[in-house]
């Protein structure tokens, strides 16, 4: 987000460290940003708080900040937030060992502003993304160790650390990869090897670092989002999730949320990359002060979850106007969603993530474009995108969306995928050994399956590399054929 300036003002935003706060800290900004005048906030899909402000605002505001120490930046994103799964502890996750306690001695010890995206995740969960950030890291088997995943900058180019990176290592691990992660332009994946393999040889003779060997390879769980709305019950207590269609929050309601948390001694507020808000640790004798609040500033907990399931940029109107549209179009055709989640992305080098994608392509004689992508095996955290449609027009989307729900619900049904000649586990090659293989494109990293073929192109699901014509070329970008390089799985 550089220089993101509005027409009636210009967004300044906060970072939630991991996605909490808590309810005194945060009701410490909320009240002098309603005495400036300012009505309503957003959060965006790393966990941060936003507000639009005007530069009168801003002058009476900027003591405060200063005074409470928010750190904030003004139309820009030079610092990005810290992403955790620390909102889904104890309520969509079955770690083992990573608690509370863990992600707030993570989230305390980095005593450095990153300007590297972070992510600190669960294994186990599906609430937050595994790999948006630069810095990834995932929850191992080993207590206290975790998987790390580097994405190079500006890139979707990625290199898996070969050894288990200690919880109290990894904001010192950051700081020691930064530079050199910023400083180092990725173009291929030779490259991005070569640097991954030298900066953990420098980690590991700096001497300043635990390590641990893998155990086992970190495996991804089946996708499957959480319905984060409403009230729900865990353990001996209730949570309450709120969705807002417009992605605002009342500066009001949100104020009165923090009041009821101090009252009732609930010790943080966190957002999720949904942009919604979670409230731990309610009591259900105290529900009722809850709904009270609901209602008063009528807040509906009543969203489908083919609503919940869509992500959209931080700052773009068209693209929350296009996913209303889209929402409104399949609920009224009740289309099933389950398991599948969907980003719409009008900016190339944003972080939005999901099953299927719709690109931005370009809006030309009051007709928008997009190209329609999904990920492999329709795993949201997958980063291998197959182009489904190359080139769709916007009031052709929900149609499109349809039979690609329609393709990934027959392939998910277990008597049909044994009809299929190719089953998504395996491909024959001509001398029939199973093997599975995709091949990748170097310019712009979009894959060939030979198990999904190519649509864009006329091209059957189950067609090998091999069989494909001499003129084939990247459904992307157009590179030619012969530059593929061949990844087996």
């Amino acid at each position: 987000m550089q220089n993101k300036i509005m027409k009636d003002g210009q967004f300044v935003k906060i970072n939630l460290s991991g996605g909490a706060i808590s309810p005194g800290e945060l009701l410490n900004l909320l009240i002098p940003l309603e005495e400036a005048g300012i009505t309503e906030v957003k959060f965006g899909s790393r966990q941060q708080l936003y507000f639009l402000i005007n530069d009168s605002q801003l002058e009476e505001l900027e003591y405060t900040l200063l005074n409470q120490e928010f750190a904030y930046e003004i139309g820009q994103d030079i610092y990005p937030n810290i992403v955790s799964s620390y909102v889904a502890d104890g309520l969509f996750n079955q770690g083992a060992w990573i608690r509370e306690g863990v992600y707030k001695d993570v989230l305390d010890s980095f005593d450095f502003n990153p300007r590297l995206k972070v992510n600190i995740v669960d294994s186990t969960q599906s609430l937050v993304p595994y790999y948006t950030g630069n810095l990834n890291f995932i929850t191992s088997e080993i207590s206290n160790y975790w998987h790390l995943q580097l994405r190079f900058s500006k890139s979707n180019l990625f290199y898996t650390w070969s050894t288990l990176v200690n919880t109290d290592d990894i904001a010192r691990l950051c700081y020691f990869l930064e530079s050199t992660l910023i400083e180092t332009l990725v173009t291929t994946a030779t490259e991005g090897q070569e640097l991954g393999q030298k900066l953990e040889s420098l980690a590991t003779a700096s001497g300043n670092f635990f390590f641990q060997s893998i155990g086992q390879p970190f495996l991804e769980p089946a996708f499957k989002l959480p319905y984060y709305e409403g009230f729900n019950t865990y353990q001996d207590r209730l949570w309450l999730g709120v969705y807002r269609r417009s992605e605002t929050f009342s500066i009001a309601f949100l104020r009165d949320i923090c009041h009821l948390c101090l009252q009732h001694r609930i010790g943080q507020f966190y957002t999720t990359p949904w942009k919604s808000i979670i409230i731990k640790d309610i009591q259900a004798s105290v529900r009722s002060s809850f709904d009270i609040v609901l209602d008063r500033h009528r807040i509906n907990l009543r969203h489908a979850l083919n609503e919940l399931n869509w992500m959209t940029e931080d700052f773009d109107p068209a693209a929350l106007a296009l996913k209303q549209e889209l929402v409104h179009c399949m609920n009224w055709l009740d289309i099933r969603t389950y398991k599948l989640c969907f980003g719409i992305k009008m900016q190339p080098k944003s972080g939005i993530w999901g099953s299927v994608i719709l690109r931005f392509i370009e809006s030309k004689e009051s007709k928008t474009w997009f190209q329609v992508q999904h990920t492999q095996n329709f795993n949201p955290n997958s980063r291998d995108f197959i182009t489904y449609q190359k080139r769709v027009e916007r009031a052709e989307l929900t149609a499109v969306i349809l039979a690609l729900c329609e393709d990934f619900y027959r392939l998910q049904d277990s008597e049909l995928a044994q009809e299929l000649p190719i089953t998504p586990t395996q491909i024959t090659t001509g001398e029939s050994e199973p093997i599975n293989v995709t091949y990748q494109c170097p310019a712009c990293q979009t894959t060939y399956d030979p198990i999904w073929g190519d649509s864009t192109q006329d091209i059957p699901a189950g067609t090998s590399f091999e069989d494909l014509p001499e003129t084939y070329c990247c459904s992307v970008c157009e590179n030619e054929k012969l530059t593929f390089s061949k990844l087996v799985k």
